[in-house]
């Protein structure tokens, strides 16, 4: 008997306890991505409801979605952007300042990375409070693009993402949940 993707994923997400700082738990998919059979049904099951609708772009953050976000743009046969940090892109860029805990950061991508009106997909590992991918689904919509949905492997829902992404239209998937971290 084949063991649930939920449970493989159990398995194969590392919990790293007091990182970055004390009372935090730190869900780490270097070990998933080091598990081929998980990596690929995380993959395929991140894939499979937007097969055949036209993706153009899937976007990807620093650095984890990069990994996640080129192996679903290989199987839907759609371009990759990438979203970076401040300072990492050559060429024209457009950012977007976004909170952080402690403070403000930036993020880019290159002004020409999408056209109006691509349908884009947003990729991540994980979703938390929700920043990060906030700003992304703005830069990306500032730019014209329709974002199509934003999807995670992990979704830390006590932490209030996810209502984030939703609240600016977009729908989010995500294939596990950790509470309380």
């Amino acid at each position: 008997m084949h063991e649930s993707l939920t449970q493989e994923l159990n398995k194969a997400i590392r919990a790293i306890k007091d990182y970055p700082k004390p009372g935090i738990v730190f869900r780490d998919i270097s070990t998933l991505l080091q598990d081929a059979r998980a990596f690929r049904r995380s993959v395929d099951a991140l894939v499979h409801p937007y097969i055949g609708i036209g993706l153009d772009q899937i976007a990807g953050i620093e650095a984890r979605g990069f990994i996640l976000g080129g192996a679903i743009a290989h199987q839907l046969t759609s371009g990759f952007v990438p979203i970076r940090k401040k300072g990492k892109l050559p060429g024209e860029k457009v950012s977007i300042a976004y909170s952080l805990e402690y403070g403000v950061d930036e993020m880019e991508m290159h002004r020409d990375a999408v056209r109006p009106g691509d349908k884009v997909l947003l990729v991540d590992d994980l979703i938390a409070t929700g920043g990060t991918a906030e700003a992304a689904v703005k830069l990306l919509k500032e730019m014209g693009a329709d974002v199509i949905a934003a999807c995670f492997v992990i979704d830390l829902p006590d932490l209030g993402g996810r209502s984030k992404i939703e609240a600016l239209g977009v729908p989010v998937r995500t294939l596990i949940e950790f509470d309380g971290d």
